[in-house]
């Protein structure tokens, strides 16, 4: 009877070993897994340091940049008052109002830059945040070896950003390769139509088909920057530039129409001093004449 009881205590021992082993090897893995957690949360603390030493030069580097634009814009405005006088002076200011016009341009997509750099600063503190908020629940989820997490689907291609989309189409347009920057201004509008530099894509659209003698399509943008960006900069210009390719294409009454809208809507910018001289050398009053009583 000694002699059965060898077999079965040795059966019993293999049993338990053998149902040991499992059990050891998830418990190793959970080890190394925790392990490897702690390795990465210490990364990451290492990380958001350094990353918070850079974000405070880069700030300062943003507010510099500010200050910088907001002297500039005092210049425009200044350049803008002595337009203006000239104007009222009967002089000359197509030449002057271009570069006007020019600076203006700068200044707005100097701001525009300065607000992008700001925000992608506050996203990226958020995402550090939020990284360092995720490896506790990684260590929840290193007790469950055996859950798979389901497949995810592959990210969906996107636009180049506005920054780089705008700047690529100006660079264009100064060039004069009007079909390649057609297309890129058309995806600023399409991709980032709440954007502010979606209002000044929409101008040089209008512009582009201007300079190649589309009278149409060109007023038809101008009038997407009054009807859908109506604070945007460009809105006196592109009123203004539709004034003029009315009065191109033979429009005329249309064209006195909305060159004596710009001046009763923007009355103290560069292109309402140039609605005025307009319409003052087609022998044109610069506001629309009342109409008299007239009784038999």
């Amino acid at each position: 009877m000694r002699k059965n009881l060898i077999p079965v205590s040795a059966a019993v021992a293999l049993l338990f070993v053998a149902s040991a082993r499992p059990a050891h090897a998830v418990s190793k893995e959970i080890i190394q897994l925790q392990t490897q957690v702690q390795q990465l949360q210490d990364m990451l603390q290492h990380l958001q340091q350094s990353n918070d030493e850079r974000m405070g030069v880069l700030q300062h580097l943003v507010e510099q940049t500010a200050d910088s634009v907001n002297r500039m814009a005092q210049t425009v405005n200044t350049l803008q008052q002595q337009i203006q006088a000239q104007n009222e002076a009967g002089g000359k200011i197509d030449q002057v109002s271009s570069q006007v016009q020019g600076l203006h341009d700068s200044v707005d997509e100097l701001r525009s830059r300065i607000a992008k750099m700001d925000k992608n600063l506050q996203d990226i503190q958020s995402q550090l945040q939020n990284v360092n908020v995720q490896p506790p629940a990684v260590q929840g989820a290193a007790a469950q070896l055996g859950q798979q997490q389901p497949p995810q689907a592959p990210p969906q291609p996107q636009a180049p950003p506005v920054n780089d989309l705008y700047q690529s189409a100006l660079r264009d347009y100064t060039s004069a390769r009007y079909d390649v920057a057609v297309g890129e201004f058309g995806d600023v509008v399409k991709y980032y139509p709440q954007d502010d530099l979606a209002g000044n894509a929409q101008f040089y659209l209008g512009e582009i088909a201007y300079r190649k003698g589309d009278y149409p399509t060109a007023i038809k943008n101008y009038d997407a920057v009054l009807e859908q960006f109506p604070g945007s900069p460009k809105a006196p210009a592109a009123q203004l530039r539709k004034g003029q390719a009315e009065l191109d294409s033979n429009q005329r009454d249309a064209g006195i129409r909305d060159l004596r809208s710009l001046i009763q809507r923007y009355p103290d910018t560069p292109e309402a001093a140039q609605a005025r001289s307009k319409l003052n050398g087609m022998g044109v009053r610069t506001t629309a004449p009342k109409p008299s009583a007239y009784r038999e």
